[in-house]
């Protein structure tokens, strides 16, 4: 070990200065800081100290040695990952290195040089997970924290690498985590490599850690799962290093344990986990019970472990025997031969005598006992209380005592356990067997560390041997590294002395060494232990220096070993070495009756074991090593081993394999005894560090040059300590120029080829002064600064002084000013107020006057009112008395003359009555008036006539004035009365004049009266109003104060309300966000789901090529299997999970949000139901399609009939067809009229649409009509002269029916186009080629207007069948509306009774019913739009195919004419004029050119050229068009084939050339315009909008290819996720390196030195990758997929993927490298951010959502440079890294490590504040980000404006086989 005065480069003085730091040696904590008080000088004897707790004392020095104390490493150096990285090594500094990462930064793992120490949490950490294995995959073991992964990345790459076998050895103590460590390394080698065959060898290497932890481990004092023996495995690789086999060998087995435990310990878990699944079926004839009820498992008085289910364990245990291939059959052999073993634990032997022992008969364990092993109850019981001698002439049986036959037994059970372990170690290695060649492994020894205890036996001798021999090979390989590493540097190489434990070794195993004395000693007939121990005595006492006698016993010995002297106790040693068991109780097993194959393995003959027994009496066994074979017939006896020279023989293999291969070395430290997690207890700590060899690596490195340093490392750091004249170009040149003038001494460093070494101090001394320098420049800076502080602070004060002194004299000028301005004042305002007074007191006076005149004036004017108010009404009374008088006068008198001219004229009149009686009896008179008469009657009759008309005005007009007579009758009667009534109470008013009189002056003394009493009621109301006012100002102050509350009331309830609003809103937005994030991982899923299903089809796809063609033998290399690798090799099918479109789910993204559970059903319930319906038409349509078939067939022969006849049908038909045509178009004229009158009206309704569809097409329809009727006339007149030339044809070829119309028939889809088609050609019977004179009129034009008839027809039956459909719609609307006005009732009543609720529930309760009905009423609206979108493709299509059949038909009619024209004679050429056609864009191509244009297009393009010469997406426009023609055409083969040809050739193209950034792009971008281009012209009204009249004209016409738009955009996210793949490939390599390494701001943060294990230089050297590496990537990504007309919605995808990546491969670095946690890197990864952020604001990308992605990073950056002190500082710190998860927070404060002096470390007591704070955040433990994630990929709608008939197909594509339609 190193001293203090060795370790330092100057003297001692210039160390051991006043506030230096030393250690000191403490009985408790071991050492103990303290602090020097005084310098130290030469020939002091003491150093004056103070402690951390501030205690002064006095260290006196050795007076021998004057060795001073060891000095403490700087703050900044404390923390290392790397041991050897302390400037000062020694003891106390590793050891508080250790401490402070356990305790402090809970790092459990820490490297000293090639070393790893691992010490034992007790506590599980989230540092294991896959995440963590992902991260250290591939990685530089220096570049990451330690960790066991680490090593074992590193052993997998040096294996692969070097070409040569690694092992990693794990040792340590019991409880010290061995067997943990190891396992872990397994799983890592399991993760990382994968498996070379499907059988799953990485599963089974893991299964079986739980059978050997359940047969090998058991519960110690120390560790509740210690491995009891050591092992060693083999994990085979083959030459693409992947996992094909693994090999056990196991050591020193502890039998003892079997049938003796310690107290608190346990057996064998295996025997507890047999007793808790006791109660099993299978378990039942074993007859097990409690674990208390057994000897072998109840000495400990302790069987359960807490936190262990041990029944649950038996599980585990039983499901990894399946797992290796160990059946039901000898798992039930296995079981119940340990439940055997169990019983006979339990077996009681008593005394017969003193010399012999019996088993009392029918004991019940021992029945059971022989019941399981099937044997004799008389045998076993007899051998097990006797023995067999035997001599050279006979044999002897001999009883044993009691106490011999209980060891027997137990010696029994140890063999029958040893066998079985043996037993399943042998099978477990079977089944790991590699079933191919192996080409390297890499081993894990996990075996017992050093161990002494108070009483050490033969087991602690066995087990410290072999640690002897780990010990001597790992100095030699430290010693190793060390020289290789001083040659490669070309350093001069001196010897350094370090431990050799040779001798050691050769005490243990020489000649006549322990070993072999032990040997001989049991091979004497009479041997003891006491004999042997003399016999050590007297041979190693005086002749080795390491053997020691202790003074009190004559039965011990000591041993010096590496670690510490051992006292081994004799008594035992020759009975474990010897390991002798009853040979007849094995024979009695051996003649067992069961019919188990498993005790035939077990107990066969002992010639024949696989492997020797072990120790009989506590000792361990190996159990792989195999023995000569022995001769035939010579006894076992002689040539068996003991346990002694069979452990060294083992031991010496072992040694030769690890000397065989490249060791890693785990040292594994139990901190504490008491299994307290995170509690370090020194003093074990350090006695362990001694005994693993810790220290000794600590020793050799510092007895060297341990720092090393590269030259640019060194000049980084310290620069500071160089001037400028000092920087040369050549970077060695200054490091050694500045090096030699700082220190003096030039062999405490040396020079190699790539570093500098120091010895040890030299470091801290050059820090030291990189400090001071800082120092003194802080110093100069402060000085600088406070003296401008100062100054500025001078003349602030100066400045400040003046303005005062302004500002007070000015305030004084003011002050007197505004004093003359208030005397001036205070005169003019006395001035005013006298006057104010006394004019107040004048005009109170004269309106006191002004009142009193005015009151008497009143009263009199009053008085004088009244007086002439009582003559008024006195005369008025008069006037209409003395009237009324004077009309009843006038009125009597008027009566009375009426009557007397009454009688007058009676009297008159009886007198003239008188005197015509009297002439009428005379006859003279009669005669003299019948003269004339008759003329007179005529006169006198219409004299009659009129005076009886005259008479009936007359009474009618007295009728009428009998009326008004009455009612003014009535009338006068009324007011008679009424004067009546008057002149009473005129009369009674005159008799109350007199009474009103006395009144009136009772009146007036009653108002003297009340006006007394008026002058006292208004004092009173004086009073009263003054006690009113004052009690209304205080209501109105109270009323104030009331609404004071009332609007502090409301202002609350409007806070609540709005606080109510902004819940719900939050609430509401979170939902949606929920709905989205549940849409995102459905989407999500279900492209994982995709992409492992092209996993496995690639899979598929490479297992038969593997069959078909021959394995080619694969290159030795480092190639990893990548466990999320996919394939693009596949063709994608149709998942019905995801059958919604990209774009449907993008456009019913809002409404799902708001659907429930029920809505989503409904939905699928409805879509099962249109599926069904689908089924069931196409059936429909098939069986109609077989109907016409027949029938056509039928027709065929009837029409051959009656060809004759219907010839001259035709013939008359033709003279018909003109005014037919004539006729047929004023019926289309009329019909157009009807069709735009009826658009126009019903506009609003559904149907409209199709009804303008149907206008285009007519409007086409007739136009081509036109030009076929110019064709048809222009041949009519040429076929007219060529009639007698075709007459010799013959008939069956004139009648030959040509094969277009069956084909015609065959492309019809719809069943009612096919009928009307059969119908108008069974009327016609068309003869196309019969009698061509008559085709122009009777067989084209007659065919064309009858369809076209049958088309007017069908469409007048759909209009009035849209027009009865309007109706019912008007009624339904009309319930509709009556609905809606119930439901307006409903919800005024719904809204009264949510009045009555709480706000809260009244909100929530309104939210949920309106979402309940829009969720009804979407699913409504979805049904009806469902309903109208059906009904309008059905009408769409009917008339395209009409229209389309139709002109086909003419054409093929025109085409079969041709040929049969051209064969007799040679026709005499005709122009044809023909209308000029526009462009369709479409592609014609035969069927034979499809694979020629797949290559061109697609397997031969090179993308470079086509994006930069042609337009964007050309391939995909291309086979669009060539999609099109084949619509065009109705051929449905061309259709599927096609299509089938393009997703495979590109498949195909992309697993060739998957890895090209370039080419994927390419393919993504094509891929997604040929899928809009579907979208775009399928003829949905949802992608139709967007189109102009002629793209909509393109629209497909026949075919219906929603299902390939959904295998394309599968296809299309398989391509996506291969582009983030390769993306990521070229992405990661830069991304650690540019955003964490690289100095993007040089000079910020300084290098800290480091250990043997060297990370990557954040310096710029030639090759390493920056920060703009990065970028300029990016840039070329962008870029790339722009020139291939990338959609920019897409490209925003990828950018956020993009940034993802970066930001969590960053974090996910930055949380596992400590040298990373500072607070100069966090400024780094700041800075570095905000230039991502700069280049997506210069491609405008700010929105795409990658800034967000990046938002854990920038937190993680701002909490490496926010203060760490306050409980202020913590609230910040959780309410700021809240994307950060409390492990990931706490982590990187763990990690956070000062890089100068003047930076503070992180206090554990701020990180449990953080912690305290965060531990209710409802987040997943998972400290990594998943670096693998991809975001679901959506691609929105993106339609082309580009129109189809503009694209030019290019030369270059070599495309001259497709012709444009």
């Amino acid at each position: 070990m190193e001293k203090g005065h060795d370790s330092c480069s100057m003297a001692a003085s210039e160390l051991y200065t006043k506030f230096a730091r030393v250690w000191i040696p403490d009985a408790e904590e071991v050492w103990k800081s303290a602090e020097l008080t005084k310098n130290y000088k030469h020939g002091d004897s003491t150093l004056h100290l103070t402690l951390e707790d501030g205690m002064d004392i006095e260290h006196k020095l050795d007076d021998k040695t004057k060795n001073l104390p060891h000095l403490r490493n700087p703050d900044i150096l404390v923390g290392e990952n790397d041991l050897t990285a302390l400037s000062y090594l020694h003891e106390p500094a590793v050891l508080h290195n250790l401490k402070v990462r356990f305790t402090d930064s809970k790092l459990i793992y820490t490297y000293c040089g090639i070393v790893l120490v691992a010490i034992n949490p007790y506590e599980n950490l989230p540092i294991y997970g896959s995440d963590i294995i992902n991260a250290y995959s591939g990685q530089n073991m220096g570049d990451m924290d330690p960790h066991i992964f680490a090593v074992a990345e590193e052993a997998y790459k040096q294996m692969a690498r070097d070409e040569r076998n690694q092992s990693i050895i794990v040792s340590g103590e019991s409880g010290a985590g061995k067997t943990v460590s190891a396992k872990y390394a397994m799983r890592y080698f399991a993760t990382v490599s994968g498996a070379a065959t499907e059988a799953n060898v990485e599963e089974k290497v893991l299964a079986s850690n739980p059978i050997m932890e359940a047969i090998g481990n058991a519960k110690t004092t120390r560790n509740d799962n210690s491995s009891r023996f050591g092992k060693y495995i083999e994990i085979g690789f083959d030459k693409r290093y992947r996992i094909i086999g693994a090999n056990m060998r196991t050591y020193l087995l502890e039998k003892s344990r079997v049938v003796f435990q310690a107290d608190e310990e346990r057996n064998y878990h295996i025997f507890y986990q047999l007793c808790a699944s006791s109660h099993l079926p299978e378990f039942k004839n074993l007859k097990l019970g409690s674990a208390d009820d057994f000897h072998c498992t109840n000495q400990g008085q302790n069987p359960i472990i807490d936190g262990v289910d041990d029944a649950k364990e038996m599980c585990t245990t039983r499901h990894a025997f399946s797992l290796l291939g160990i059946n039901e059959l000898n798992q039930r052999g296995l079981f119940q031969v340990l439940a055997a073993i169990l019983h006979l634990g339990n077996v009681e032997i008593k005394d017969r005598d003193s010399d012999s022992s019996i088993i009392p008969p029918n004991n019940r364990h021992l029945t059971v006992f022989c019941e399981l092993m099937g044997v004799t109850y008389q045998d076993m019981s007899h051998w097990l209380c006797h023995k067999k001698l035997k001599t050279a002439q006979e044999t002897y049986i001999k009883p044993i005592p009691r106490l011999q036959a209980s060891n027997a037994r137990d010696a029994l059970a140890k063999h029958i356990y040893a066998k079985v372990f043996n037993w399943i170690v042998d099978h477990v290695n079977k089944s790991l067997r590699a079933t191919v060649k192996q080409h390297s492994f890499i081993g894990v020894l996990d075996i017992y560390g050093f161990e002494t205890f108070e009483i050490n036996s033969f087991e602690q001798f066995c087990i410290n041997y072999a640690n002897e021999k780990l010990q001597q090979q790992f100095n030699m390989h430290v010693f190793k590294l060390e020289q290789e590493e001083y040659l490669k540097e070309q350093i001069p190489w001196t010897l350094i002395d370090f431990y050799d434990n040779q001798p050691c070794i050769n005490l243990i195993e020489a000649k006549m060494g322990v070993l072999d004395l032990l040997d001989e000693e049991c091979k004497m007939p009479k041997g003891s232990d006491d004999s042997w121990a003399q016999k050590l005595y007297n041979t190693h006492l005086k002749t080795c220096s390491l053997f020691e006698k202790p003074r009190m016993s004559n039965k011990a010995f000591i041993i010096q070993h590496f670690a510490d002297k051992v006292q081994y106790q004799c008594d035992g040693f020759l009975e474990k070495n010897k390991d002798t068991v009853n040979e007849e109780q094995i024979n009695v097993l051996k003649a067992s009756k069961l019919k188990l194959d498993l005790l035939v393995e077990l107990f066969q003959d002992e010639e024949k074991a696989t492997s020797p027994t072990g120790t009989a009496a506590g000792g361990r066994t190996r159990l792989s090593v195999k023995p000569k074979e022995i001769r035939p017939g010579a006894s076992s006896k002689e040539h068996k081993k003991t346990v002694g020279c069979q452990f060294r023989n083992s031991l010496a293999m072992l040694m030769e394999t690890l000397n065989a291969t490249t060791p890693h070395y785990v040292r594994c430290i139990k901190p504490n005894d008491l299994k307290f997690p995170f509690t370090f207890d020194p003093k074990r700590a350090v006695q362990q560090l001694r005994a693993c060899g810790v220290l000794e690596t600590i020793r050799i490195s510092a007895a060297g040059f341990p720092s090393r340093w590269t030259y640019q490392e060194f000049f980084s750091r310290y620069r500071v300590l160089m001037k400028q004249k000092d920087v040369l170009s050549d970077r060695r040149l200054t490091c050694r120029n500045v090096l030699e003038k700082l220190v003096q001494d030039q062999d405490k460093y040396q020079f190699g080829k790539t570093k500098i070494f120091f010895r040890a101090g030299q470091v801290a001394y050059l820090e030291k002064l990189r400090a001071d320098k800082l120092r003194k420049a802080c110093v100069r800076i402060q000085k600088t600064i406070r003296c401008w502080l100062v100054r500025k602070k001078y003349l602030r004060k100066k400045h400040a002084a003046i303005t005062i002194q302004r500002y007070t004299r000015g305030h004084q000028a003011r002050c007197l000013v505004k004093y003359m301005r208030q005397t001036l004042a205070a005169i003019t305002i006395q001035k005013f107020q006298r006057m104010c007074v006394q004019r107040k007191l004048y005009l109170q006076k004269q309106a006191a006057a002004l009142v009193m005149q005015t009151i008497l004036r009143a009263y009199m004017a009053r008085q004088k009112y009244q007086g002439l108010l009582r003559n008024h009404k006195a005369v008025f009374i008069q006037k209409h008395v003395r009237g009324w008088l004077a009309r009843q006068r006038y009125k009597r008198s008027l009566r009375a003359i009426v009557y007397l001219q009454c009688c007058i004229r009676r009297m008159k009149a009886k007198k003239e009555l008188k005197k015509l009686k009297i002439e009428a009896r005379s006859v003279e008179h009669f005669k003299k008036l019948n003269v004339g008469m008759e003329n007179k009657i005529m006169q006198l009759q219409r004299k009659l006539d009129e005076q009886a008309k005259d008479n009936r005005v007359t009474s009618e007009r007295l009728n009428c004035l009998e009326t008004s007579h009455a009612v003014e009758s009535e009338k006068l009667k009324v007011e008679v009365s009424k004067l009546k009534g008057i002149e009473e109470e005129a009369k009674n008013n005159a008799n109350r004049v007199t009474s009103l009189l006395e009144e009136l002056e009772k009146l007036r003394k009653e108002l003297t009266t009340t006006q007394k009493e008026k002058k006292t009621i208004e004092d009173w109301a004086t009073k009263y109003r003054d006690e009113m006012e004052k009690m209304v100002a205080e209501l109105k102050e109270q009323n104030g104060l009331l609404k004071t509350e009332k609007d502090d009331l409301n202002r609350m309830i409007k806070e609540q309300s709005q606080q109510m609003t902004e819940k719900m809103a939050r609430a509401l937005a979170e939902e949606t966000q929920q709905l989205e994030s549940d849409l995102n991982e459905e989407r999500s899923r279900y492209q994982n789901l995709l992409t492992e299903h092209l996993r496995l089809e690639e899979r598929y796809d490479d297992l038969k090529e593997e069959i078909t063609l021959s394995v080619s033998v694969p290159k030795p290399g480092h190639r990893r299997t990548d466990s999320t690798h996919s394939s693009n090799g596949s063709e994608c099918t149709y998942n019905s999970e995801f059958a919604e479109s990209e774009e449907s789910s993008r456009h019913g993204e809002d409404v799902t949000r708001g659907m429930d559970t029920s809505l989503t059903l409904k939905l699928q319930k409805r879509v099962t139901e249109l599926e069904q319906e689908k089924s069931s038409l196409r059936n429909e349509l098939e069986n109609k399609e077989e109907q016409f078939q027949r029938a056509r067939v039928r027709d065929d022969e009837e029409h051959r009939k009656s060809r004759g006849a219907e010839l001259e049908y035709e013939s008359l038909k033709r003279q018909e067809l003109d005014s037919e045509n004539k006729k047929l178009k004023h019926d289309l004229t009329a019909m157009r009229q009807s069709l735009l009158g009826n658009a126009g009206a019903g506009a609003g309704a559904p149907g409209s649409p199709p009804y303008k569809v149907l206008m285009d097409q007519l409007n086409s329809s007739c136009e081509e009509l036109e030009v076929r009727k110019e064709e048809v006339l222009i041949l009519r007149s040429q076929l007219v002269s060529q009639k007698e030339a075709m007459q010799h044809k013959d008939e069956k070829e004139t009648m030959t029916e040509p094969v277009h119309y069956v084909e015609d028939v065959h492309k019809m889809k719809d069943s009612g186009a096919i009928t009307q088609a059969y119908l108008g050609l069974k009327e016609t019977n068309r003869s196309p080629t019969a009698d061509f004179h008559r085709l122009n009129e009777d067989g084209e034009l007659w065919l064309v207007y009858e369809g076209l008839k049958e088309t007017n027809r069908l469409l007048e039956g759909q209009m009035q069948q849209q027009r009865r459909s309007y109706d019912n719609e008007v009624e339904v609307l009309r319930g509709e509306l009556q609905s809606v006005k119930e439901e307006n009732n409903r919800q005024q009543q719904l809204l009264a009774q949510n009045l009555q609720l709480p706000p809260e529930a009244r909100i929530e309760a309104s939210l949920q019913h309106e979402i309940t009905r829009l969720t009804n009423e979407n699913l409504d609206l979805m049904e009806q739009l469902e309903k109208q979108d059906k009904t309008i493709r059905k009408l769409k299509k009917q008339l395209k195919v009409f229209s389309k059949k139709i002109g086909e038909m003419g054409a093929g009619q025109g085409e079969t004419i041709s040929p049969g024209q051209m064969v007799e004679e040679t026709v005499r050429p005709v122009n044809i004029p023909r209308r000029e056609k526009d462009f369709q864009g479409m592609l014609e191509y035969k069927k034979e050119d499809e694979l020629k244009l797949v290559k061109n297009l697609i397997l031969e393009l090179k993308p470079r050229g086509v994006a930069v010469n042609l337009i964007p997406g050309l391939p995909a426009y291309i086979l669009f068009m060539c999609l099109r023609h084949a619509d065009y055409v109705n051929d449905d083969q061309k259709v599927r084939t096609l299509l089938t040809s393009t997703i495979n050739s590109i498949k195909k193209i992309l697993k060739k050339r998957g890895d090209d950034f370039e080419t994927v792009s390419f393919w993504l971008s094509n891929t997604c315009r040929f899928l809009h281009c579907l979208k775009q012209y399928s003829g949905d009204e949802s992608f139709m909008k967007h189109n102009t009249p002629k793209q909509n004209d393109h629209c497909l016409s026949n075919f219906d290819l929603a299902e390939y738009r959904q295998v394309l955009s599968d296809l299309a996210i398989q391509i996506y996720q291969q582009l983030i793949k390769c993306m990521e490939n070229i992405l990661q390599p830069m991304i650690v390196s540019g955003m964490l390494e690289h100095e993007t701001i040089q000079g910020v943060s300084g290098v800290k030195p480091t250990g043997l294990r060297k990370r990557t230089s954040s310096i710029a050297d030639e090759g390493t990758y920056t920060l703009e590496s990065i970028l300029r990537q990016l840039s070329a990504f962008h870029s790339t997929m722009c020139q291939h007309g990338t959609d920019p919605e897409l490209i925003k995808q990828v950018v956020k993927q993009q940034f993802y990546i970066i930001g969590a491969v960053t974090l996910n670095n930055l949380l596992l490298r400590k040298d990373m946690c500072s607070w100069s890197k966090g400024m780094q990864i700041r800075y570095n951010v905000s230039q991502l952020e700069e280049w997506l604001r210069d491609k405008s990308l700010m929105l795409c959502g990658a800034k967000e992605t990046l938002e854990p990073l920038i937190q993680a950056a701002q909490l490496l440079q926010v203060k760490k002190k306050t409980d202020e500082d913590a609230e910040a710190i959780c309410s700021m890294c809240n994307s950060l998860s409390t492990s990931q927070i706490v982590k990187v404060l763990n990690l956070y490590t000062p890089v100068n002096e003047f930076e503070e470390r992180v206090s554990v007591t701020f990180i449990r504040t953080i912690q305290t704070r965060l531990r209710d955040r409802c987040e997943t433990p998972q400290l990594l980000m998943d670096t693998k994630i991809i975001y679901p990929v959506t691609f929105p709608f993106n339609p082309s404006s580009l129109a189809l008939e503009t694209i030019q197909i290019p030369g270059s594509l070599n495309l001259a086989f497709l012709t444009r339609v």
